[in-house]
């Protein structure tokens, strides 16, 4: 799924290239930045395992660190609905 096409108000798991994941609630796009709330934000080192991680979160929940929070649209490489992640 492209950020662009994400649903507004449903959660969603957002994967960047540097490694750095965000599990929250999709808002909207504006130019190059999509707007999250609630997010539970974690960076993971070059070839760490992020899916224990957000099959975790799709269990229990997220664990809201901020409220609302900015992603670089460009470095986004992955985005999935949070309720489509297999869970523990």
């Amino acid at each position: 799924m492209n950020i662009q096409d994400a649903p507004h108000g449903i959660n969603v798991v957002v994967e960047t290239q540097a490694g750095r994941v965000y599990i929250g609630r999709f808002d909207s796009t504006s130019g190059f930045e999509a707007l999250m709330h609630d997010c539970d934000i974690r960076d993971f080192k070059p070839g760490e395992d992020r899916e224990p991680f957000i099959r975790e979160t799709a269990t229990y929940g997220i664990d809201v660190k901020e409220r609302d929070c900015t992603v670089d649209c460009l470095q986004v490489t992955r985005v999935r609905l949070l309720r489509d992640i297999q869970k523990l």
